[in-house]
């Protein structure tokens, strides 16, 4: 498998799952949203392609979210979710992005320092990103009639770990993916190379 075919691999694995849990297709039993943790891994795994991938996995989590929105029948700039505060989005998903593209431009490979980098990185993306996505909610939607810091201090705090919770459990699971391919792919090679 080439670079470049791993890569659509894994963009075409990102999208898949969060479509699936941001669009909630299968109701009750869909899985938490994974759309922070896709873009902080896609800027991790798909580097040096956030030129094009960034915008297009963009414009699919907008694309779900009309879709939803318009399934149960209500328009889509009258709800509750979608208000100028909304494009608030693109750079809170961006800074998710930056966060995972940063780690790659320092990964050599797994180790506890890499682990700790990870930690360092995600921590900061997310939050930066809940700063962002809550922070223009909360003063430019128009949902929150009197804004106040306070208000808006007990709200950020209040939707942070959940948000931090949900990214964490998937990009757990991508970097023990990641781990488990670098250990196995020398072994695959090794197996290759001793049946030639």
């Amino acid at each position: 498998m080439t670079a470049n075919t791993s890569r659509l691999f894994i963009l075409f694995v990102l999208a898949l799952l969060m479509a699936a849990s941001r669009a909630h297709v299968f109701d009750h039993f869909s899985p938490p949203d994974a759309s922070w943790a896709a873009f902080f891994v896609g800027g991790f795994l798909l580097r040096g392609w956030g030129r094009w991938v960034f915008p297009l996995m963009m414009a699919l989590a907008m694309g779900i979210d009309w879709m939803v929105i318009s399934r149960h029948a209500a328009s889509f700039w009258d709800h509750y979710c979608v208000s100028a505060a909304y494009w608030g989005l693109i750079p809170a998903y961006g800074l998710l992005w930056a966060g995972g593209s940063w780690l790659r431009s320092r990964y050599t490979g797994a180790s506890l320092a890499q682990a700790g980098r990870l930690l360092v990185a995600f921590v900061v993306a997310v939050v930066a990103c809940q700063f962002v996505a809550q922070g223009t909610f909360y003063w430019y939607s128009g949902v929150v009639a009197e804004p106040t810091v306070a208000g808006w201090w007990k709200n950020f705090n209040d939707w942070l770990p959940g948000y931090m919770g949900t990214a964490a459990a998937y990009t757990a699971i991508a970097a023990v993916l990641q781990v488990a391919a670098e250990r196995i792919a020398p072994l695959v090679r090794g197996v290759r190379a001793a049946q030639r």
